[in-house]
């Protein structure tokens, strides 16, 4: 199996290929000293007859080196190359162990009770208030959304968003009637009087209007006179004209049963019922919306909108003082006090929390689980192996040095006991 060149190694992948290699070295060192412990035993146990318990340890002692070499190796690769029957088994069985993560993620650990209960011991809701309530982290999230919103914005095609709003508008603004609707709420304004003021305001317009400008009247009608009636009986004419106008105006200003008031009355309401069933009113109004409101000039406002819009909100979201992101962030602020203090609160929070999380955990999990089992399956065995065996190799090295050590204490103590009960 060909190596990752150590150029490639992340900084923290290259120190564990380094403990890995010096623990490779000092359970082999030990293999070793335990070879020549029985070299030595063995040549001279009949001269030194102590020495058959060194020669003892040091058999058991390299039995379980090289067992434990044997299990370690057969984990990752074949050892000494020969494909032996249950060895490497990580990278031949890599689809079937991620499948088995997978497996146990999902069944202990994607499961509605245990996210319940691990959600209901933690108290989200007063945690997340007591850290946004602080200025300097409610800044931050604004900030992070503003950044956020700000880069969907810039991503939105603007030709795409026009099109959407002229469609949206045509189909909920234009191409329903108006007359129906128009009508029936002019309707419940006539019969609650809510148009009074509205007229009041109309009437003392007229009023204010009529006292700053008398001179509109000179030749009004004067001039429609002929002309070998005096311009005496002319100017007469003229400021009689005004003055009824404005003795009518502030009639109607003074006296809410007037007459005219009434007309206007009658008038909205026949107006309000004709919007509603007069299919010619109905048209006339249809056809002066078409022609305001033609496709080409419909498209024309959304872009003046759309391009309005996203300008002021990209201007207001850049910049740190402007009224939006100052309203977000105290609105975060508020949101983090709430949360921090109001006990009530926090516990309806912390419930609907818990109750998405765990409809998304029991309609989701195996989706969830599969993440691991599709990733794993793309990993090469190789590659796959190697991070393995740098993850965990340093510690399965432990296991080859104690089972020199263990292997030599048995040994020692079989034979121990074998040459104490045989003699």
């Amino acid at each position: 199996m060909a190596r990752t060149p150590t150029a490639l190694l992340s900084p923290a992948d290259q120190e564990r290929r380094r403990s890995l290699q010096v623990m490779k070295g000092v359970a082999l060192g030990a293999l070793i000293v335990m070879a020549i412990l029985f070299v030595v035993a063995f040549v001279l146990q009949e001269k030194y007859p102590w020495l058959g318990y060194v020669r003892a340890a040091a058999e058991g002692g390299m039995v379980g080196a090289l067992a434990d070499w044997f299990a370690v190796t057969a984990l990752f690769r074949h050892p000494l190359g020969i494909p032996i029957p249950h060895t490497a088994i990580i990278p031949r069985r890599k689809d079937e162990i991620g499948r088995s993560l997978g497996e146990f993620v999902e069944t202990n650990f994607l499961e509605g009770g245990v996210v319940r209960a691990k959600l209901d011991s933690t108290s989200i809701a007063a945690r997340a208030g007591a850290w946004l309530r602080d200025p300097a982290h409610a800044e931050t999230v604004g900030t992070e959304a503003a950044a956020v919103a700000g880069g969907i914005l810039r991503a939105l095609s603007d030709d795409e968003v026009q099109s959407l709003i002229s469609d949206l508008a045509r189909e909920h603004l234009l191409d329903p009637e108006w007359g129906p609707a128009l009508g029936a709420s002019l309707s419940r304004v006539v019969e609650t009087g809510a148009h009074h003021g509205a007229v009041d305001l109309g009437i003392d317009s007229i009023v204010t209007w009529l006292d700053a400008n008398r001179e509109s009247f000179t030749g009004l009608v004067s001039r429609r006179l002929p002309s070998w009636v005096p311009s005496v009986a002319m100017r007469l004419v003229d400021d009689t004209v005004y003055h009824e106008a404005v003795k009518f105006a502030e009639a109607v200003q003074t006296d809410p049963d007037h007459p005219a008031r009434h007309a206007i009355d009658r008038y909205l309401a026949r107006l309000a019922e004709n919007l509603q069933h007069d299919p010619a009113t109905i048209a006339r109004l249809e056809e002066a919306k078409s022609s305001v409101f033609d496709s080409p000039r419909v498209r024309e406002l959304a872009a003046q909108a759309w391009n309005t819009a996203k300008t002021g909100l990209l201007a207001s979201l850049d910049d740190p003082a402007s009224g939006l992101r100052r309203r977000i962030v105290a609105a975060l602020g508020e949101i983090g006090e709430r949360l921090a203090t109001d006990a009530a609160l926090q516990r309806r929070v912390d419930v609907r929390i818990a109750d998405a999380a765990v409809f998304l955990v029991d309609r989701y999990r195996h989706d969830i689980a599969s993440i691991i089992t599709d990733t794993v399956e793309k990993w090469d065995p190789a590659e796959t192996t190697e991070k393995i065996e740098l993850m965990v190799g340093r510690d399965l090295q432990y296991i080859r040095l104690n089972g020199t050590i263990v292997g030599a204490l048995a040994g020692l103590a079989i034979f121990s006991i074998a040459h104490a009960l045989l003699g």
